[in-house]
C-alpha cells in the first residue's frame, strides 16, 4: 500500500484538528483531559505546530486516503539543551491500523529527520507501546533504549534510538 507523509501547511490545519479529537478521545486514561464547552478536547500546543520553528505537523495518507497525522518537534522545545527529535504526536485511523501504515509512516519520519528521536507512551497506553518496540525494533535492529519517564506529569514508557545509524 502506498503511505505518503506530508507537511500539513496551513490550509491542512482544520484537518489536522479534526484528527486530534479523535485521537485525544482515544485517551480515557489521562485525567487532565476535558471536555470544553464547544464540544472538543483542548490540545494547548496546537497552534504552536504552525507557528513556532522546530515543530512539524504532518498527515498521513494511504492510496491517497486520508488515513491519521503526526507531530514532530524537535527536543530542546520539550527539554532545554537536548539534541534530536520527539514524537510528540503519532495518529493511525482505526480503518487503516495493523496494514503496515504506521510503520511505513514512521520510517518516513525518522529518516526525514535523522539523529537523536524521543518518543514516550503513556504508562497505561499498552498498544502504543508494543507499537513502537516493535516499529522501532525492525528499524533499528534492536538498538534502542527504553525506560520509565515522568512525561508532562504523566507516567510513561519511553524509547530513545539513533534514527542516523539505522534504517
Amino acid at each position: 500500500m502506498k503511505v505518503e507523509v506530508a507537511p500539513a501547511g496551513e490550509p491542512d490545519k482544520a484537518i489536522v484538528a479534526n484528527l486530534m479529537q479523535l485521537y485525544l478521545y482515544e485517551f480515557p486514561y489521562i485525567d487532565h483531559l476535558e471536555v470544553g464547552d464547544d464540544g472538543r478536547f483542548t490540545y494547548h500546543y496546537f497552534d504552536r505546530y504552525w507557528s513556532e520553528e522546530g515543530r512539524y505537523p504532518f498527515l498521513i495518507r494511504a492510496e491517497q486516503r486520508l488515513a491519521g497525522f503526526a507531530l514532530v518537534a524537535e527536543r530542546r522545545l520539550l527539554e532545554p539543551g537536548t539534541e534530536g527529535h520527539a514524537m510528540a504526536e503519532f495518529f493511525v485511523l482505526r480503518k487503516y491500523r495493523r496494514r503496515g501504515i504506521g510503520e511505513a509512516a514512521a520510517r518516513v519520519l525518522f529518516e526525514q529527520f535523522p539523529g537523536p528521536w524521543w518518543i514516550a507512551e503513556h504508562a497505561e497506553n499498552l498498544a502504543a507501546q508494543t507499537f513502537w518496540r516493535a516499529i522501532i525494533g525492525r528499524y533499528t535492529g534492536g538498538r534502542y533504549t527504553e525506560g520509565p519517564t515522568d512525561y508532562y506529569g504523566d507516567p510513561a514508557m519511553v524509547q530513545s534510538f539513533d534514527s542516523s545509524a539505522a534504517g
